[in-house]
């Protein structure tokens, strides 16, 4: 049994993460903000100690006295916590991702604990191609402020004289085997606006994929990675399909139901987001086009590594995947039904 602190455990990872490693007969602890119930991804309650602070500061806002027993009673503490959002300013990112990894490194110096840290594969920067865990970060070239803060937050962890090891998840959705998801956010959002026609254009080149990886697989791949840090250390590990989905096989997935719209897939250099109708124009730009970029990019990221420390392999994806998705969606009200005029002629 190991005395693990997991931060961000209220959020949607954090909470699967937290469920697993309490069934696995760990003693988890979990560190919360504003939000502090805490839920596996079925949307049950996960009964386990919290503490109350705040990454982004010193100490994450305890006494050095609570910092220093906290410190010295776990034994590994997995960094959850980060903002996922895109549209935030540099020093919103520097703030959470980059400074709070900084005082999650400093935790785990102060007890001596090993050193879980949650990234993402789109570390990589607008890399297409084979993408190997092992692979250099590159300084430069991210799609967005997100991408830059994880790398950034990676680089100090690899700096440390920490035992630790990262995790890279891609595009993190619903279940494998039923699309369930405990909280429709990120990615979702982007979803709902392109399957309900109120967004109809997206820039695309034709080689794009998109790798979506199902949340049971990512907190799993976390957990055994955790159980087994002596082999992980020092390592990168992508918590990925291997599947990468064509980004027009996506849209044709929406565009099969036919309540829902496949929206046109402009190429880049033909696109002008000011030329779109006024309403589609505002959610581009505010919702949309934050998404833009993954809709341009063929990354195909492997996972040797992480196969070969914890033996497991993503579930299979794919378009059937992609349906279970939607379905889920529509079953849960985060999207419309079919209409009934529609169902009936």
């Amino acid at each position: 049994m190991l005395n693990i602190l997991v931060t961000g455990a209220a959020g949607l990872l954090g909470g699967e993460v937290c469920a697993r490693l309490l069934r696995e007969g760990h003693r988890v602890t979990g560190l919360v903000h504003r939000n502090r119930d805490i839920r596996a991804n079925d949307g049950s309650d996960v009964a386990i100690e919290t503490l109350a602070g705040d990454v982004s500061q010193p100490h994450f806002g305890w006494s050095e006295a609570d910092f220093a027993r906290i410190a010295q009673t776990h034994d590994l503490l997995i960094h959850c916590a980060a903002t996922v959002r895109f549209d935030l300013t540099d020093e919103e990112y520097d703030a959470v991702n980059v400074a709070g990894t900084r005082h999650a490194i400093a935790l785990a110096e102060a007890g001596g604990m090993a050193l879980l840290h949650v990234s993402t594969a789109y570390a990589c920067g607008r890399r297409d191609g084979p993408i190997a865990e092992e692979d250099p970060l590159p300084e430069t070239g991210f799609a967005n402020g997100y991408e830059a803060s994880k790398a950034a937050g990676e680089r100090l962890v690899r700096a440390s004289a920490l035992d630790w090891a990262i995790a890279r998840p891609s595009i993190v959705v619903g279940a494998s085997d039923t699309g369930a998801i405990r909280q429709f956010d990120t990615t979702y959002a982007a979803f709902k606006l392109i399957a309900e026609g109120r967004v109809r254009h997206m820039p695309a080149r034709p080689s794009a994929s998109l790798d979506f990886v199902p949340i049971d697989h990512v907190a799993r791949g976390i957990v055994e990675l955790a159980e087994r840090m002596e082999a992980a250390r020092g390592g990168t590990y992508h918590l990925v399909s291997v599947q990468p989905l064509a980004v027009a096989d996506f849209t044709a997935t929406i565009g099969a139901y036919p309540h829902f719209h496949e929206p046109e897939l402009v190429p880049p250099e033909n696109f002008d987001a000011a030329m779109l109708p006024a309403l589609e124009r505002r959610l581009f730009r505010r919702v949309a086009g934050l998404y833009a970029s993954y809709f341009q990019r063929d990354p195909h990221f492997g996972d040797d590594n992480f196969r070969a420390v914890t033996g497991l392999a993503c579930p299979v994806t794919g378009s059937d995947y992609m349906k279970r998705l939607i379905d889920y969606c529509i079953a849960a009200g985060f999207l419309a039904e079919p209409d009934a005029q529609r169902t009936s002629g």
